[in-house]
């Protein structure tokens, strides 16, 4: 399937020797909605600054419709949507006013699509931005970015501070109307609930690198987390080194956690060589709890 956004070896520091991403590399295909999980600071807001063309890579390139976004960027945005949660409107324009502007800008601007969503938001062209309340805004903002049926849009929090009723209106809005009609769709989200509704596929960044890419039905049937006493296994690279290891960390409890490919009872059987017939606890575990074991961190600090 042809890549509709291509990130190669992405390298971007803020601070010299510091990277917030160190090569990064992943694709997205026409038709694909993918969630970007990481936790806060791991540098999802650069990617998409970046695939927008708003900022430059350090090292690697990217690609948006085969064309890089800083050597041709009108022809790039004029087939891209973009929604962020700090998104700023001009506050002293009205909703037609924008929509005015936003038609003009971009030849294709569907003027049917742009109604329903006026009446399905219950939007007064009329009204001024400033006297909009956040959820208002954010829903003119998504008006905006996709009635000209862009070929992807990516969405950068774009429900954060918004009620869960309204985050909810506004994600599916616009997933599921760009969607079924083959646009691809790249979104970073505060809440674990909206990736697991609206998301096929997750890659989640750490430490500057991406250390999982997969689809999430594979993620809820084949990945499991062991729990295991430090007293049995003294050493978490001992665990690293047993097949299909992802991830091991410390916990207080005097335990390691180790995040494996597999069922629980496969798991098992690849663990019994290193501890014997003890009794090993295995499990899968919800998709936040599982996300948490991978990057570390309290459940505030992991963002999608």
């Amino acid at each position: 399937m042809k890549a509709v956004l291509e990130f190669e070896n992405i390298v971007r520091a803020y601070k010299k020797g510091v990277p917030v991403l160190n090569g990064v590399s992943f694709a997205l295909a026409e038709g694909e909605v993918v969630g970007l999980l990481g936790r806060n600071g791991a540098g999802k807001t650069t990617l998409i600054r970046i695939a927008m063309g708003l900022l430059y890579p350090q090292e690697g390139s990217v690609r948006v419709f085969g064309i890089s976004p800083t050597d041709d960027p009108v022809a790039v945005k004029q087939r891209i949507g973009y929604v962020s949660e700090d998104q700023i409107l001009p506050p002293g324009s009205s909703v037609s006013d924008l929509i005015g502007f936003h038609r003009y800008l971009f030849p294709r601007w569907d003027a049917a699509l742009e109604r329903q969503l006026l009446d399905r938001f219950g939007l007064s062209p009329k009204a001024k931005i400033a006297r909009l309340s956040k959820g208002e805004a954010r829903q003119v903002a998504l008006l905006c970015a996709i009635c000209h049926r862009p070929d992807l849009l990516l969405l950068d929090e774009p429900g954060g501070g918004l009620d869960p009723a309204a985050r909810r209106e506004f994600l599916e809005a616009s997933i599921q109307l760009l969607n079924r009609e083959g646009s691809a769709i790249l979104f970073s989200s505060h809440h674990m609930s909206d990736v697991e509704r609206l998301g096929g596929r997750v890659v989640l960044l750490d430490q500057g690198k991406v250390c999982l890419d997969c689809d999430l039905d594979m993620i809820r049937e084949d990945l499991c987390v062991a729990i295991i006493p430090q007293a049995w296994v003294p050493d978490a690279a001992a665990l690293e080194r047993v097949p299909g290891c992802l991830r091991v960390r410390q916990m207080s409890g005097e335990e390691w956690h180790a995040v494996f490919h597999g069922s629980p009872d496969d798991v098992r059987t690849r663990l019994q060589p290193l501890l014997g017939s003890a009794g090993i606890e295995c499990m899968r575990v919800p998709l936040e709890e599982l996300f948490i074991e991978l990057v570390g961190g309290k459940p505030s600090e992991v963002a999608l």
